[in-house]
């Protein structure tokens, strides 16, 4: 029997921003045979399409109105996400500079397009048609894709492609790019686990995968600054035009109008909701957006905070805070 490591492990994988902020990996740990034995048979096993086959959305998701249409955006948003990922991270392949590299980029380019797969097909949950599925998405995010996606993706691509960066990719992946996403992940998990427990399930699979991708990202940045300590000012330079980018990125439109939805939309089961708590003392119904804002932002500082620190370069916190995006 393949033993699975507590990381990769459904029932045992720490939170998101935990694991992210605590865990170490390194590329060398976790290639091809890593991912086939622990991904593979782990993480995804029983869960082929993202979630356990015996959950089932509930009709009233598929019922048009607000909370239907929140996740609907937030589905939409991250699928043009992971599909541009995948298409990033095919550079990050093609320019790794060793195995360790080439094997563990692979992965993570498999998986995001699996998470492109299931955010896309849980679409298909909420009732909308198979038939112009991905013409519709990018449609509905033609404008988050021009104002959000676009930058941070051309952004990588500079980097990597054009630049000849491998380090440097690496850092605008697991930090610029990959790190701010962590919140809304983990946001999305706990919004959803209880209303939608097959969007629910989706989130925590991503959100165990993203823990490996970030974890083993920042391991990779802090060991290649020990071994090139010379490098320190260019890697401080990236996280800098990084942090310029996100100044000119203008999200708040797209995250509170996915988030107003949601909040509309959850009044209509507050009988369901009544004892689940989003972190300790707080219970989801009674959050507002604003709450939810705030505690993303929270968390992307925090994350930010505990990753920066480990890879040794603590004075990127302060300039990184200073323009940190909140949810997308």
């Amino acid at each position: 029997m393949t033993k699975v490591p507590a990381e990769a492990d459904w029932d045992a994988a720490p939170g998101l921003l935990d694991g992210a902020a605590n865990l170490e990996l390194t590329v060398a740990q976790c290639d091809l045979s890593y991912w086939f034995s622990a991904v593979a048979q782990g993480t995804l096993k029983g869960r082929p399409d993202g979630y356990s086959g015996e959950l089932s959305t509930p009709d009233y998701m598929r019922e048009p109105g607000p909370l239907r249409e929140a996740l609907t955006l937030e589905l939409v948003y991250r699928s043009l996400d992971e599909e541009a990922a995948t298409k990033v991270l095919a550079d990050y392949v093609a320019m790794a500079p060793d195995i360790p590299e080439l094997e563990f980029f692979s992965t993570q380019l498999m998986d995001e397009a699996r998470h492109h797969m299931i955010f896309r097909n849980h679409l298909l949950n909420l009732g909308h048609p198979a038939e112009g599925l991905m013409d519709w998405i990018r449609q509905t995010g033609a404008e988050y894709k021009k104002k959000v996606l676009t930058p941070v993706q051309e952004f990588a691509t500079q980097i990597v492609r054009t630049e000849g960066d491998f380090v440097g990719g690496v850092v605008a992946f697991a930090i610029i790019i990959e790190g701010v996403l962590a919140a809304s992940t983990e946001l999305s998990e706990l919004k959803w686990g209880v209303l939608d427990p097959a969007a629910g399930e989706i989130a925590r699979g991503a959100a165990i995968d993203e823990i490996r991708h970030l974890a083993v990202g920042s391991s990779y940045v802090r060991q290649h600054l020990i071994d090139h300590p010379e490098d320190r000012p260019h890697v401080l330079d990236v996280l800098r035009r990084g942090r310029e980018l996100w100044g000119t990125i203008e999200d708040a439109e797209f995250v509170m109008t996915r988030e107003q939805l949601f909040q509309e939309g959850m009044q209509a089961h507050k009988e369901l909701l009544k004892d689940y708590e989003l972190f300790p003392g707080k219970r989801l119904i009674d959050t507002t957006p604003e709450d939810r804002w705030a505690i993303a932002a929270q968390w992307n500082d925090e994350l930010a905070d505990a990753r920066l620190a480990y890879m040794g370069i603590p004075e990127a916190i302060e300039f990184l805070r200073a323009s940190a995006p909140r949810i997308l």
